[in-house]
């Protein structure tokens, strides 16, 4: 059941995200003794694009509540996205919107690790990437094009020729000397990704799809899958097995959970 400001929403109450499609969102892997890893990131990163989305203030604490009274008798681990959106914002007038309502629906997560998954380049750039905003249709449709051709999903490389991220996940690599490399590129800052960089030796570079097929190894990460390593970029097979997969896979569950 999904919940408008702590009570049951209507289809009503949902039907303007539907048909205007503006506003933010997290998603948060609770696991099974009911903590979040990156809780209080994720808090930010809802606070900042309020900011940025409908220019106004968001109070995580009762963001906090609304997911609380939300996960009360749900079976864990399980996955909670909270969507914050303006019911009066329309398609002509936007910017008369500024007073943030939170959506929190709930679903089953998924068992960690998840598979390798097979990843095809693609072009495509986000709009406003800094953002996890709900403006998902181009991103979904790189998805489906590459999956119609026998792969996963789709890594995403700008116009520029360097990538970026995937459609849903940051994407990093290992390269030969062992060094994990993030692209230095307009990427979704994640939560698992920041989580990550505090708990290994890594570094920022520009990687373009060739760079990329050239690596020792690459994985997907968010907060759902974790880290996930990519088995393939295009038709160049990559090692799934590297010791420094291992070590992130260790690391990220090793992340204390922090409590609601």
């Amino acid at each position: 059941m999904a919940t408008l400001d702590g009570k049951p929403a209507s289809a009503d109450d949902v039907l303007v995200l539907a048909l205007t499609n503006v506003g933010h969102f997290t998603s948060m892997r609770v696991s099974g003794d009911g903590t979040i890893r990156g809780l209080s990131l994720h808090m930010n990163r809802l606070a900042r694009d309020c900011r940025t989305v409908w220019n106004a203030h968001l109070d995580t604490g009762r963001v906090r509540e609304h997911v609380r009274q939300a996960l009360n008798g749900r079976q864990k681990p399980c996955v909670v996205r909270v969507t914050v959106y303006d019911p009066s914002a329309t398609l002509s007038r936007p910017a008369g919107a500024g007073e943030p309502h939170t959506l929190v629906t709930v679903r089953e997560a998924g068992a960690l690790p998840e598979p390798p998954l097979r990843a095809k380049s693609i072009t495509y750039e986000r709009d406003l990437p800094e953002v996890k905003h709900t403006g998902l249709f181009g991103a979904l449709q790189a998805r489906a094009t590459v999956q119609r051709q026998g792969f996963d999903d789709a890594l995403l490389v700008g116009r520029d020729g360097l990538v970026s991220e995937g459609v849903s996940w940051n994407v990093a690599f290992v390269d030969q000397q062992g060094t994990v490399v993030w692209p230095q590129a307009p990427v979704l800052p994640g939560v698992t990704m920041a989580l990550l960089q505090q708990h290994t030796d890594h570094k920022a570079a520009t990687v373009t799809l060739d760079q990329a097929r050239g690596m020792a190894a690459a994985f997907a990460t968010n907060t759902s899958i974790g880290v996930r390593p990519l088995a393939a970029i295009d038709d160049t097979e990559l090692p799934v097995e590297h010791p420094v997969l291992r070590h992130l896979q260790d690391a990220y569950l090793s992340v204390p959970g922090e409590t609601l």
